[in-house]
């Protein structure tokens, strides 16, 4: 089954007081590459969630965000009173004492440092449980998105090899047809040597052993038939349980090398033709493992 680097996934929890919401996006990246964004309440929960990511999304470039909304009573602030209430009283003196009438203390008095405190967001151990909960759900919607992903892919790779295994059925006819030409053109050229040179002839057995030699050299059944192997290996390797990028793009490389022989080989221009489409399919075979898993 292959899958897809690019997935989403979100998923949200709900504990006294808190409403958080998990959120999970993988890009292509050819390692596991986590950033997160956390509130201060889980820093020391980071490496269980690192190892909750990394162990499900294997590769890629993994950003992990948990927000957190206050709900219910909670105010998310707190006023200290006491030191309000201190400010207030040094202030009114001061006042007093500049006859100064027209001061708006109370307005004064809040914008004094630390009369109004930010409420804490700490979180108890009990309440990690629901979290870590949401967390291997967003995962888990992330994993079905790159399957969903990774499916398309898949099925559009299988095309282009399909295609592939196609067009070398049409290299079978061109290539008799160019090896049957090729040898009556050598043995038309002996002839018309051996014309021109009466009395010098060359060795008809040695001409006969350098031809076939020659035209073996030139045969490409071996890389034909290579060829045929690493694309049934590749559609082999896409029904797999497990996701394989890295090893389908070893396979690419093998697939790769046989066609770049077999252009290499013929001169026919007709196969050369079908060496070009074979190379434009499995560049877009390339590109689309650059997103596999």
């Amino acid at each position: 089954m292959i899958k897809s680097m690019t997935g989403f996934g979100k998923a949200t929890a709900e504990i006294p007081g808190r409403k958080l919401t998990i959120e999970v996006k993988t890009l292509n990246s050819k390692q596991l590459d986590l950033a997160l964004k956390i509130p201060g309440c889980f820093r020391q929960k980071e490496w269980e969630v690192r190892q909750l990511l990394g162990q499900r999304l294997e590769r890629g470039k993994v950003d992990c965000y948990i927000g957190i909304e206050t709900t219910g009573e909670s105010s998310g602030f707190s006023l200290n009173k006491p030191l309000a209430l201190a400010y207030h009283r040094e202030l009114k003196l001061l006042a007093e004492e500049l006859q100064e009438t027209s001061a708006d203390l109370f307005s004064q008095v809040l914008r004094m440092p630390e009369v109004i405190q930010a409420g804490r967001e700490e979180i108890g151990e009990e309440d990690w449980p629901p979290v870590a909960e949401a967390i291997r759900e967003a995962i888990d919607r992330a994993d079905e998105f790159r399957a969903g992903e990774g499916k398309v892919l898949g099925n559009d790779m299988a095309a282009r090899v399909h295609g592939i295994l196609l067009l070398l059925e049409g290299i079978a006819p061109l290539e008799e047809r160019r090896i049957t030409a090729l040898r009556e053109r050598l043995l038309n050229e002996f002839s018309r040597l051996t014309a021109d040179l009466p009395g010098r002839s060359p060795d008809p057995d040695r001409f006969e052993q350098e031809l076939i030699f020659y035209l073996e050299k030139l045969d490409i059944t071996e890389e034909k038939v290579r060829l045929k192997k690493h694309c049934d290996y590749f559609l082999e390797t896409l029904e797999e349980p497990v996701s394989q990028g890295k090893k389908l793009g070893f396979i690419v490389q093998e697939m790769g090398r046989e066609i770049n022989t077999i252009g290499s080989k013929a001169s026919e221009a007709a196969i050369q033709k079908i060496v070009v489409q074979m190379k434009d399919e499995l560049e877009k075979i390339r590109e689309q493992l650059g997103n596999i898993l």
